[in-house]
């Protein structure tokens, strides 16, 4: 375990605690970080953003909402297109904490706090991905340089370079994509060098830029338990983006596990690879990746936080256990364990056409659409046994009514999910058509 740089200050008198930093709806949405760390007797300290104050004021003070559980929040300023942004602030608030606190953990839930929460937990002497990993992690230009055999032929044009950058090696089609955002946010395919020229002019002047070779085949997630440097849990997830008949890459579907029983153990030795190119230490990480005709997984990007979407839920439908107090458990140092699914669950996101949001209407016995709201918290959906028939698990309204609906350019803009789960792959698939069938989603 990294050690921490100054002598310990441990007193009897100092609540232990810990830290959760990301995105407060994530936050939200996920409670049983929340209830696992108050179950232990944890105080929990949380770091987000500021335009999170107004929503995470209101849900704290209600005491029905399990963000009622958390003892003290902190927020932090800065753009989300500047790599470091959020640093400084990360580390004045925890430097006021660590004094109050005996802080026994860290983990980062969402992608723009993950390395600052890297250099807390390392001079706070708690487990965490270490300091190679939170910061590759959160840079698409690192992770082709730790791990250069595993991704596609790449180019990075520093910010302020893009007007006299040689272009002249790119392949077409070409992906563009920022180095450090998250959600799908600004990755587009282009076609030609026109074209190419045309997207990178759209980022503003302190943005690094990856310019790659758009690999075509499907794609893949891969999401790892890791201890001591050591997987020890990894499970491969099929997914659908909106790149099957757009130019952008908005994740519209997630299928725990995955079908691809030929791929899977290219992908998970790939996988291996670059948890040890990452040097990667304690934590969960979630790797994205696409198979060519050869085979080959290349790497697309890795995070080193939670998975994102409603995976968490997939992987509890498909198990019948969560996941998250096997994360806990990896930051707090206890053996963590998981098993094998066996079910197979899927979650779908309905593409809409662009307007107001009037309705969501569900023709089905016994399921309503559940209204997200305000509130932010998602239901707690519940697995079933191994035998159980195809089942529709939720359908979620995302966006408030009334809401103004555009194309989908990224994971923000999409309105409605459900989930679903089967003992069977041909049973999902039928269920899935099954359900597309019965949900219309009303649009003014």
């Amino acid at each position: 375990m990294t050690q921490a740089p100054f002598e310990s200050r441990e007193s009897a008198d100092r609540p232990q605690a810990f830290i959760l930093t990301g995105s407060f709806p994530v936050i939200r949405r996920n409670p049983l970080y929340l209830t696992e760390l108050s179950g232990r007797g944890l105080k929990i300290l949380v770091i987000t953003a500021e335009s999170y104050r107004a929503q995470a004021t209101e849900a704290m003070a209600d005491t029905s909402n399990p963000a009622a559980q958390i003892t003290e929040i902190a927020y932090v300023t800065g753009d989300f297109t500047v790599q470091g942004a959020f640093v400084a602030g990360a580390i004045a608030r925890t430097s006021a904490w660590r004094e109050a606190y005996t802080i026994v953990g860290a983990y980062a839930v969402g992608d723009y706090l993950a390395e600052p929460t890297g250099l807390l937990a390392d001079g706070l002497g708690v487990r965490s991905p270490g300091l190679r990993a939170s910061r590759a992690c959160r840079s698409k230009y690192l992770q082709r340089w730790y791990a250069p055999g595993l991704g596609p032929a790449s180019l990075t044009i520093p910010a302020g370079e893009r007007e006299r950058v040689d272009l002249d090696a790119v392949r077409f089609p070409a992906v563009v994509k920022p180095a450090s955002r998250a959600s799908s946010s600004g990755v587009e395919t282009v076609a030609d060098v026109a074209g190419l020229r045309a997207r990178l002019a759209t980022y503003p002047d302190h943005e690094v830029v990856l310019v790659e070779e758009k690999v075509s085949g499907p794609e893949f997630s891969v999401e790892s338990l890791i201890q001591d440097g050591e997987v020890v849990f990894a499970s491969v997830t099929d997914k659908v983006t909106t790149d099957s008949h757009t130019h952008t890459f908005v994740e519209m579907a997630h299928s725990v596990p995955s079908v691809r029983e030929d791929l899977r153990a290219a992908l998970l030795g790939a996988n291996r690879e670059l948890v040890a190119a990452l040097a990667f230490e304690h934590g969960i990480a979630h790797s994205e990746w696409r198979v060519g005709d050869d085979g080959r997984p290349r790497l697309i990007e890795v995070a080193a936080r939670t998975p994102g979407d409603g995976l968490l839920t997939l992987y509890q439908l498909a198990t019948g256990r969560p996941l998250e107090p096997e994360i806990l458990r990896v930051a707090l140092g206890e053996p963590a364990n998981y098993p094998r699914p066996y079910r197979y669950a899927r979650q779908v996101y309905l593409e809409h056409r662009p307007g107001t949001l009037e309705d969501v209407v569900l023709d089905w016995p016994d399921v309503r659409p559940e209204w997200i709201g305000a509130s932010g918290v998602w239901p707690d959906i519940k697995p079933g046994g191994p035998g159980e028939e195809p089942t529709l698990r939720a359908v979620l309204v995302l966006r408030e009514r009334g809401a103004a609906l555009t194309p989908l350019a990224d994971s923000d803009d999409r309105s409605v999910t459900f989930f679903i789960d089967a003992p069977t792959p041909d049973g999902l698939d039928a269920l899935e058509r099954r359900v597309r069938a019965a949900i219309r989603v009303v649009v003014g």
